[in-house]
């Protein structure tokens, strides 16, 4: 992977610690990230009217993301219920490399090389480690956050093929994946109602700022990823983005006030390292 897209795509990792922080730091987090899902749905919506359409041999996996995302956006939100910032995402972001990794091999033919083995070890390892640390880790949450963990492994190898047969449309792929994001307001709607959604406007102008911007930094993160798989290797791109960790456990602790402890943090640059061995 050329070093350019590689900075690119750690930035992206970035960014994607930070929505995530945003998420996780507003009390409703379904109300949030349903906020979120409103910003990046209305930017795709005027995105998909400027730009050209992917090929039609692209339909089925923008589709099929789109779908996959909305199962981790609603399995995102039961992991942060479970767990801190610090906890949670370690575990989420890092299992999806081993799994993508695999899925690349299955699907797109991407071979595993001694270092990818190295890495996914490294990364195991330390999510074990994540998951045995804490009083408050409970198996139900390292479940959840496991399950957020494989959504993403789905939805990156389903976008790095998908993105491969755009005819060369990664911003109309982009976009019209993201569309699919109008249906979490649909769920929301459907659960609590058209109140609950709208109310917030006016009682928690801030929280809902927050979550709009948040939406935004979500495109940029993602967009980056999905222009990234375009060429480079899934495994590789997913691994450098999974570095987010480290920012992760960072923002935790200066802004969200989470204590990190000696082995969290001995145990995040294990699950770090081991996604940099996966991204060589």
């Amino acid at each position: 992977m050329l070093s350019y897209t590689g900075a690119f795509v750690l930035f992206a990792a970035l960014l994607h610690a930070s929505w995530n922080a945003l998420l996780h730091g507003n009390d409703d987090r379904f109300l949030s990230m349903t906020w979120m899902s409103v910003a990046i749905a209305a930017v795709a919506t005027c995105v998909v009217l400027a730009v050209p359409a992917p090929a039609a041999a692209a339909w089925p996996y923008l589709a099929a993301s789109g779908l996959v995302h909305n199962v981790y956006n609603v399995s995102l939100v039961r992991s942060y219920r479970r767990n801190d910032l610090a906890q949670a995402y370690p575990i989420a972001r890092g299992s999806s490399p081993l799994l993508v990794t695999l899925g690349a091999a299955l699907f797109a033919h991407e071979a595993i090389s001694g270092v990818h083995i190295l890495g996914i070890a490294m990364i195991s390892g330390g999510i074990i480690a994540l998951a045995l640390q804490g009083r408050h880790v409970s198996r139900a949450g390292v479940l959840a956050a496991l399950t957020t963990g494989a959504t993403i492994a789905v939805y990156t190898v389903i976008d790095g093929i998908g993105v491969r047969v755009s005819g060369g449309e990664a911003i109309g792929y982009t976009a019209w994946m993201f569309m699919f994001y109008w249906l979490m307001p649909v769920l929301f709607v459907a659960t609590r109602g058209l109140a609950a959604l709208c109310a917030p406007l006016r009682e928690q102008p801030l929280a809902i700022g927050s979550s709009l911007i948040g939406g935004l930094v979500s495109i940029a993160a993602y967009g980056i990823v999905i222009w990234a798989l375009q060429s480079g290797a899934m495994g590789a791109v997913s691994a450098l983005r999974e570095t987010s960790v480290v920012f992760a456990v960072l923002i935790g602790r200066v802004y969200l006030r989470e204590a990190v402890s000696g082995k969290r943090w001995l145990a995040c640059v294990i699950v770090a390292a081991g996604a940099v061995c996966l991204g060589l």
